[in-house]
């Protein structure tokens, strides 16, 4: 029925490239004329274009010649003619979609025309790509394209200087990874001076291998962090206490859910061996989470899987590339957990000073695109959170690799067996072969299988990715054999050295099948590029992870029936559209924690963008007394409401108002009991007010106009800063545990949005009454100098990259009535008698 209603009406994405395709022929159209344009005639193509568009033509009007253009100039410079089917690409990319064009059919060629297009208006194009190796890449290459058309190319890497940076964003196509990118939003929204942001408004980007950056990453927010010394006692002895405990007896695993949980004997040991009485009294909330985080540590994270040990530390492997995340730690304690599992020194937590996560970054641009091999299975996701269609792009020429069906041996070792035997013969008669792996353990497993059966390889894994390049460059010539993690050298093309395509092509071997078909696809695309031979073949076990979660036992039992024995496969159509079934309901479940992490993340999203905002107004502001003033009005009208709230005017506070006002905002004497007498609440703040006014005055008058505008932004920016991160941390820990209020048969999401709200606003108005109080109340004893409150914090990134913010030395504001167990107005967090009080 469903083909029956295709064949009438056609599919979404062959009415989509018939679009397209008529689009390419305009531009094909406009090649005979081009080509007879001298290097000059075709340069000032640019700035005719520029104009036009500033005369208010559109980018969709400027697009066949715009493209037509960048086509002539790529023979020139490049040596290379975009294909009608990269055309298409381009186009999809420039009205905002996610173009899925197979591996070698020339993404980064096909980026360059929505880019040159784009960047025409002269608001900045990213262009953004999963490491720094590839943005120098293309920056170079593509670079030469651009420079001749006389547009400006910017690379924005990791450890630049800010000055750098500020060159690289203000050139016309800036190249860099989706770290770096966000990175610079969140440093850009801590700093002191306007002058020291580097980043302009986000306007248009195209990201690389898009499915990797916007799905696989999307769980994993960038954090900018500072250290909290926490002991590592309790660690330790979780540790200890864990390392006794039995499976079933003492905890249960459930390996679906990767939960841990106590028995009723496990809790009376835990008692027993903490010497408490009852383990989930109110006093050992803390207790029961390091001992959770110990349990996580022995049954749900494994050496060589999830992590792998360098240099006495815990490297985090990231799952879905298999690279290693140096300087990347996981949150809640975990990290620390797995440094006692493995007895190396444990290290202190980290405190957020700012975060962002993927989705919430790539959303704030005007428009966004995306280009990978492999987006069709996640289509549902980008359209619903990004608002991106995916496009299929057909191939240049017919994609000839053969595909086979899986292969279902009974144990492991059976299945490895095969492997090699396979991998043996093809390597005999000189075919190349990618071997594919899920863990870093199982590609060191095959390769001393391949040890002993004497076959030479090269070992691509998290461990050795430093040869990547070389490993990924030597892959498809005669006889290689090449084991890989799932990083499989995205990014860069395998091709077929001298005599290869008679031996077949690349053949690509999978010993394990991923939880999402998209990394099992990019393992199969990397045979079979432009047309070339190739095959594809996944060996399957019952006890592998995937196989184990989802109805293995079937299987083995109709093979114990059948009689077969471990050399024995299972070869069946039917047990693959199992484990694809497998795969979507997997897929579903990431779908559905991506989808309520950003339900989450946008509760913080909307608070953000209000301080981010107000940040960006103290930065730029010549003159904030009127936003102090407002801020002043605020905090008068909160006291006296909170003092005038009772019907009779016997019963108000009058007294308490007096006092407040004294210590927080006026001198002595300026407002008495006797002023507010008979005045209704409204009379009273216009009296203050009008106070406060006077003494602000007097206050301008003691200083230069200079000081004292830059004293009410050393003032705001310091309060807003120290409240903001406070307001992170209260958040987070208001995170971690309102998932419990469930059992109350309330809904957490909207539990977490109506307390954040609470909370934003309560922050709100602790920032007016400190900036009011410092306002009016401090003295400058010393040059004021600008203080950043986050101080020593690192940014760390899905790929373990770091970098340090600079210290600014602390300003110290001397504030009139200041206790000796008041916290001390410099903000250093200790009390005023330990500080500048000695």
């Amino acid at each position: 029925m469903l083909g029956t209603l295709k064949k009438i009406f056609g599919d979404g994405n062959s009415r989509q490239l018939k679009r397209l395709d008529k689009t390419a022929e305009d531009i094909d159209a406009l090649e005979t004329e081009y080509e007879k344009l001298s290097d000059d005639e075709l340069r000032q193509k640019t700035d005719e274009f520029k104009e036009r568009y500033q005369n208010g033509e559109k980018l969709d009007d400027l697009l066949v010649e715009a493209f037509a253009v960048v086509r002539e100039g790529s023979k020139r410079v490049l040596g290379m003619r975009p294909f009608k089917v990269q055309l298409d690409g381009a186009i999809a990319l420039h009205e905002g979609n996610i173009a899925e064009m197979k591996t070698g059919e020339g993404k980064t060629l096909a980026s360059t025309m929505p880019a040159y297009l784009n960047a025409l208006t002269e608001k900045g194009v990213h262009i953004i790509t999963v490491n720094d190796y590839l943005a120098s890449r293309d920056a170079k290459d593509m670079g030469e394209l651009f420079n001749f058309l006389g547009l400006t190319v910017g690379l924005n890497l990791n450890g630049m200087a800010k000055d750098e940076k500020r060159e690289a964003y203000l050139a016309d196509i800036t190249y860099g990874t989706n770290n770096e990118f966000g990175f610079d939003y969140l440093r850009d929204n801590m700093v002191l001076y306007k002058e020291q942001m580097v980043q302009r408004p986000l306007h248009f980007a195209i990201i690389d291998e898009v499915d990797s950056i916007l799905i696989d990453e999307a769980r994993t927010p960038l954090i900018i962090s500072g250290t909290a010394s926490k002991s590592a006692d309790l660690y330790q002895s979780a540790n200890s206490f864990v390392r006794l405990l039995e499976q079933e007896e003492d905890f249960t695993y459930d390996e679906k859910t990767k939960n841990v949980q106590l028995t009723e004997e496990g809790i009376n040991k835990a008692e027993r061996f903490f010497k408490i009485e009852n383990l989930f009294d109110l006093s050992n909330v803390s207790l029961i989470h390091h001992i959770n985080q110990a349990l996580k540590a022995h049954t749900s994270m494994h050496r060589d899987t999830d992590y792998v040990v360098d240099e006495g530390e815990v490297v985090i492997v990231d799952q879905f590339t298999g690279r290693l995340m140096k300087g990347r730690r996981y949150s809640d304690g975990l990290h620390q957990a797995i440094e006692a599992k493995e007895g190396l020194e444990i290290q202190n937590e980290s405190m957020t000073l700012a975060s962002i996560t993927f989705q919430n970054l790539f959303r704030m641009y005007e428009k966004l695109s995306g280009m990978t091999g492999t987006a069709k299975t996640e289509e549902e996701e980008f359209l619903n959170i990004y608002n991106m269609r995916v496009i299929v792009i057909p191939t240049n020429r017919e994609i000839v690799r053969d595909d086979k069906a899986d292969l279902v041996y009974k144990t492991s070792d059976g299945k490895f067996k095969a492997v090699v035997e396979d991998i043996k013969e093809r390597h005999e008669k000189g075919q190349p072969v990618l071997v594919g792996t899920v863990a870093v353990e199982t590609s060191e497993i095959i390769s001393r299988y391949l040890k002993k059966a004497g076959v030479p390889h090269n070992v691509l894994n998290a461990k050795n990715h430093f040869r990547e390049a070389e490993i990924i460059e030597n892959a498809g010539q005669r006889g290689a054999v090449t084991i890989a993690t799932n990083m499989a050298g995205r990014g860069t093309d395998i091709k077929l050295g001298d005599g290869v395509v008679e031996a077949g092509g690349l053949a690509v071997i999978g010993t394990e099948r991923h939880e999402s078909r998209r990394i099992d696809n990019q393992l199969r695309g990397r045979s079979g590029r432009q047309g070339d031979p190739g095959m594809s073949q996944f060996y399957l076990a019952t006890d592998d992870e995937l196989m184990r979660r989802f109805a293995s036992d079937n299987i083995r039992s109709m093979m114990d029936r059948l009689g077969m024995d471990d050399s024995q496969p299972i070869e069946s159509k039917m047990i693959s559209r199992a484990v694809e079934s497998a795969q979507k309901r997997v897929e579903g479940n990431n779908f559905d924690a991506r989808k309520t992490i950003l339900s989450y993340d946008d509760v913080l999203r909307q608070q953000r963008e209000v301080i981010y905002k107000q940040r960006y107004d103290v930065l730029t502001s010549d003159n904030l007394r009127s936003i102090i003033e407002q801020m002043i009005e605020r905090t008068v009208e909160q006291n006296v409401q909170a003092h005038t709230s009772e019907e009779e005017d016997e019963n108000w506070e009058l007294e308490a108002i007096v006092e407040y006002m004294r210590a927080n905002l006026l001198e002595e004497g300026d407002v008495t009991v006797k002023d507010l007498k008979g005045k209704d609440p409204e009379e009273m703040k216009e009296l203050i007010l009008e106070k406060v006014k006077m003494r602000y005055d007097e206050k301008e008058e003691e200083l230069t106009e200079e000081q004292m505008r830059e004293f009410e932004k050393v003032i705001l920016l310091r309060t807003v800063d120290q409240k903001w991160m406070d307001h992170i941390d209260q958040m987070d820990q208001l995170r971690q545990g309102i998932h419990l209020r469930a059992y109350g048969q309330n809904d957490p999401l909207r539990e977490y949005q109506f307390e954040g709200f609470g909370m934003f606003e309560t922050m709100v108005g602790k920032i007016d009454e400190e900036v009011a109080r410092y306002v009016m109340k401090a003295q400058i004893r010393n040059n004021l100098q600008r203080q950043e409150v986050a101080q020593g914090a690192k940014a760390v990134s899905s790929d373990g990259e770091e970098s340090k913010e600079s210290k600014k030395r602390t300003p110290y504001v001397k504030a009139d009535n200041v206790g000796r167990n008041d916290p001390c107005p410099c903000g250093s967090g200790k009390k005023y008698k330990n500080c500048h009080g000695k």
